[in-house]
């Protein structure tokens, strides 16, 4: 592939190399994650054999990102079948979770941390779903990566032990559960100590051991093994734990102290799913997204504004290619806001060609500073609140606010945690394809180590994902008992000729697909290759109210990478933007597999920022 001379040329060298081979490829955003995935590709297991195994592992090594109380979506094709497919393991709201009392405990907006913002978790039944229906492996051998991991050790990550660092006085203060689980000893662990959490790995083997009395060695038998333990989670003693637990006032993000509403009952009630993802073509490619529960179809309504400029207006390395980027994806998550949920979503009118061409001519010469949801027949519903602070009560509290990258960045595309423990951003992510042609893009998320107590029992805590709800009626994404909250989490999967070519994906909330927007611009666009399109400078607009409390937005608002040039960070100023420099390597944390049909020569980059992210195949 050679580079289109309408765009700015990459740098001569790659900070890694772009993997190529013919066996299998991995990534993920830790490389334990990667080395276990490859390491279930070498011993013949499949990609969703693999996939699953280094989702686990990703809940023992970024528990600061992810873990078993969170969620998780992906969208992958079989070898067998083409056809691209969501995984669907975002939970619903608890019964119990009702805007009425939410406002009788004294909020008006589902607080950022604590239990009282979960979901039913999704994660755990989606994993053990697609290992029963796509994989081959025993449910033991899979889960042995991380129960050792998290049995025996491994030496603790950096950000996880700045994490920590960053909250453990709402540990000691409040959530003592936690700080038994993080701080032996009353201290903050030390970047490289090596850390466990045998309560989890107790209750892997529980799940493992749920199954024994299915004893045969038939598909059928693996088939009940699988489905015990998942029976095991929602039905069994997981369940039951955490039905006991959230019982109890605990300290949230409000400042105040609430009990979880959420019930063994709700969590009996929830299996994951399957469904036909949502597509639109653009350059000759389709890409695949989740449904409008999530925020995946706004990186389709942005490719299909972007589609008809010409290349060198696509070019994110220049002012005229970031202005009309940024402009198009304002109008994109403008319609997030006001139509998005779920719900009943018009997608086919978002996507068509009318609208489409209607919303494009309202990309101008200037930054535009207003929030500029579309018409269609059935909307837009009324529009959540526009907030460019957010104080409870009336109170000032520290770090909230656009923009969401503070000076010095030292986040390096990952989570901007507050000492009370609310996280903005998020994610892990992972990327599989085998030599059959299976392929697989996966962001597990939710459960983060700072999101609410851990379960003493159960060694984990529950997510915050209803934080991305509002309580005011009427809106795209009012909270409502048994709905999902309308998640970040958007993996990408992208086909052409109807053969699946690459998978990709991002931790980073709302920033998630504005990054895969500039890979796979640079890539379809641009012809850089995977690794020159994860390492070229990122940028993202703020400019829409956040998914993640205090919902706040920066009007105009772009956080760019410094390395975008002084020059180009200059004229995106001059045209009216609300420029927030981020450092040179402070955006994104990609990966990809990738797969060409013709040859069977797959292919993999990973995220070189915060020297976490990792890919490895042959």
């Amino acid at each position: 592939m050679s580079t289109n001379p309408a765009f700015v040329q990459p740098t001569a060298h790659t900070t890694r190399p772009d993997l190529q081979g013919t066996f299998g490829m991995a990534a993920a955003t830790h490389w334990i994650a990667t080395a276990s995935a490859q390491a279930v590709l070498e011993r013949g297991g499949n990609a969703f054999d693999a996939a699953v195994a280094g989702a686990f592992v990703l809940h023992v090594v970024e528990p600061h990102l992810n873990g078993p109380g969170g969620d998780m979506t992906a969208v992958f094709a079989t070898a067998d079948d083409k056809t691209p497919t969501v995984l669907v393991g975002q939970g619903p709201a608890p019964a119990g979770a009702t805007p009425e009392h939410f406002r009788a405990e004294g909020l008006d907006l589902v607080p950022g941390a604590g239990a009282l913002a979960a979901a039913v978790p999704g994660a755990v039944d989606a994993w053990l779903m697609l290992l029963r229906d796509h994989g081959t492996w025993e449910l033991a051998d899979v889960l042995a990566f991380a129960i050792g991991y998290a049995r025996d050790g491994h030496p603790v990550a950096p950000r996880v032990v700045a994490t920590i660092s960053t909250v453990q006085d709402l540990f000691r203060d409040h959530w003592p559960s936690s700080a038994a689980r993080w701080m032996p000893g009353g201290w903050v662990p030390v970047p490289g100590t090596v850390i466990r959490n045998e309560t989890w790995a107790a209750v892997l083997d529980r799940l493992v051991d749920a199954g024994s009395a299915h004893t045969g060695g038939s598909a059928d038998d693996r088939v009940a093994r699988i489905d015990a333990a998942r029976d095991a989670w929602s039905s069994g003693f997981v369940a039951e734990a955490i039905d006991r637990f959230v019982r109890a006032p605990h300290r949230h993000a409000s400042g105040t102290d609430h009990a979880g509403v959420i019930r063994a009952s709700d969590m009996a009630a929830f299996r994951a799913t399957y469904e036909p993802a949502t597509t639109a073509e653009f350059r000759g490619y389709t890409v695949a997204k989740t449904g409008p529960w999530g925020q995946g179809p706004a990186l389709l309504q942005t490719l299909r504004l972007l589609e008809p400029f010409d290349d060198a207006q696509l070019d994110p390395s220049t002012v005229d290619g970031a202005h009309t980027i940024v402009e198009a994806q304002k109008l994109a998550m403008a319609d997030r806001e006001a139509y998005y949920g779920d719900h009943d979503v018009p997608m086919d009118a978002l996507l068509s060609d009318a609208y489409t061409d209607a919303r494009r001519a309202l990309i101008g010469d200037r930054a535009s500073h207003e929030f500029r949801p579309g018409s269609t027949a059935d909307g837009p519903s009324t529009l959540p609140p526009l907030r460019e602070t957010y104080t409870p009560g009336g109170e000032p509290i520290a770090g909230i606010g656009e923009p969401t990258v503070p000076a010095p960045v030292e986040d390096r595309g990952e989570p901007i945690v507050m000492a009370t423990g609310e996280t903005r951003g998020d994610t892990v992510h992972i990327d599989v394809v085998d030599r059959w042609g299976n392929i697989i893009s996966a962001t597990p998320s939710g459960g983060w180590l700072q999101s609410s107590p851990t379960i003493p029992e159960l060694g984990f805590c529950l997510g915050t994902r209803m934080q991305m709800t509002w309580l005011e009626e009427g809106t795209a994404s009012t909270l409502r008992p048994g709905e999902r909250p309308r998640t970040t989490l958007t993996p990408t999967l992208v086909l052409r000729d109807g053969e699946p070519v690459v998978a990709l994906g991002s931790p980073g909330g709302d920033q998630q697909d504005q990054w895969q927007l500039l890979f796979l611009l640079r890539t379809i666009v641009g012809g850089y290759s995977p690794q020159q399109a994860i390492d070229a400078p990122a940028l993202h607009t703020t400019s829409f109210p956040g998914s993640f409390w205090p919902r706040t937005w920066t009007p105009g608002g772009l956080v760019v990478e410094d390395r975008l040039g002084e020059d180009v960070i200059a004229g995106l100023e001059e045209l009216g933007h609300v420029v927030t420099r981020a450092g040179d390597w402070a955006l994104g944390r990609l990966s990809c597999v990738t797969r060409d049909p013709a040859t069977g020569v797959m292919g993999a980059a990973a995220n070189p920022r915060g020297a976490q992210g990792h890919a490895a195949g042959r």
